[in-house]
């Protein structure tokens, strides 16, 4: 068992975020749950076995002055940082480009990428203080192909990769390592909401995944499995890669959504 870590995890008040947070508290470790509903996360902390090892943040990740807060007060209650999940993310509306509002456009990238590098900007004097971190940006299978997301998601995802290279390139030989997971299609609140609204000219999603070699959803405690590894010791020779966890989505080359 290593010693115990202190563990940022923003998106944290459901789906793949609030896996993660079970996770690693699970494995011992002190969690800060952060996300834009405070009532989110404090549910996601009071369901916990041990909800005195994980501290509810409200913050917005695409606003400096919140994310500087938010990191501030992870360090007042634990003294340190040690891994950084920055798995907050949003959906755009599967636009081609003449058709995204600006507004979708800038909300998008504001999340998506903007929220990753600042968070990764706040935590990283702390980690250089001690030459050792770990932060794992969580992209997507609309990392490496169209079709997934519209334009606004799919230019964020991939700048999510360039980030968390750029990263590694910059910050590998100060002792921080910095991974990148892919999700594909992940059993969360978003997509059921997503399902939910699809019209009768949409394929039916569960049909078509049935086509992938896995045949099925993704579940979130899958990619929060993934990312208790990236952060362990185990993990110490991957450095800049990106982890596909999409059950044969890339590899099949088709998208059901």
């Amino acid at each position: 068992m290593q010693d115990e870590r202190v563990v940022v995890v923003t998106g944290g008040g459901s789906g793949m975020g609030r896996a993660m947070v079970q996770e690693f508290v699970a494995q011992g470790d002190r969690v800060a749950a952060v996300g834009r509903t405070r009532e989110k996360v404090e549910a996601t902390v009071a369901e916990l076995d041990d909800p005195g090892r994980a501290l509810a943040i409200e913050a917005d990740v695409s606003d400096p002055e919140a994310v500087a807060r938010c990191v501030g007060a992870v360090l007042d209650w634990s003294g340190r940082i040690d891994v950084l999940c920055n798995n907050a993310g949003i959906i755009d509306s599967y636009r081609p480009a003449h058709e995204v509002p600006l507004e979708e456009w800038d909300e998008n990238i504001a999340v998506n990428l903007t929220g990753p590098f600042l968070m990764a900007r706040a935590v990283l004097p702390d980690m250089l203080s001690r030459s050792a971190g770990v932060i794992i940006n969580v992209a997507s299978t609309a990392s490496f192909s169209a079709a997934t997301g519209g334009t606004a998601y799919t230019a964020a995802k991939h700048g999510v990769l360039g980030l968390t290279r750029q990263l590694t390139f910059d910050y590998g030989k100060l002792g921080i390592r910095v991974n990148a997971i892919c999700p594909g299609a992940t059993l969360t609140g978003l997509a059921e909401a997503m399902l939910a609204d699809q019209g009768d000219d949409v394929p039916d999603v569960e049909e078509e995944l049935r086509r992938f070699p896995a045949g099925r959803w993704c579940e979130p405690r899958e990619i929060a499995r993934l990312a208790t590894y990236l952060a362990s010791d185990d993990a110490a020779f991957i450095h800049g890669s990106p982890l596909v966890i999409d059950g044969g989505w890339l590899t099949a080359a088709r998208n059901p959504l």
